[in-house]
């Protein structure tokens, strides 16, 4: 991964506390796994932005090395790389992430 990729990454994360690389959008997402994350995220009412991995392949590989992840969508929280989909499901079905969420409003 290139540093101005590594530099674009870190500047994505810093700039929301509450970021979701995925493919597609949240009205269109391309896999089911990103579509969960996002009706999570939904659920919730958090604000939150999200980072279309489909549309720079760069980041889309940068991505998973710079949180050591092998698959997409990747959740951050207050520049926390939280997980992926089995996770968040996981943290969400616990109350753990709304607990995690509450702390970025």
């Amino acid at each position: 991964m290139s540093e101005s990729v590594k530099a674009q990454i870190q500047s994505l994360i810093d700039e929301s506390p509450v970021l979701l690389f995925m493919k597609g959008t949240p009205e269109s997402p391309q896999c089911g796994f990103s579509a969960t994350v996002v009706d999570i995220l939904k659920s919730t009412e958090t604000p939150y932005k999200t980072f279309d991995v489909l549309s720079d392949r760069e980041v889309r590989q940068g991505i998973k090395e710079f949180s050591n992840w092998p698959t997409i969508p990747q959740l951050y929280v207050n520049g926390q790389f939280v997980g992926g989909c089995d996770i968040a499901v996981e943290m969400f079905q616990k109350g753990e992430l709304q607990t995690l969420l509450q702390t970025t409003q």
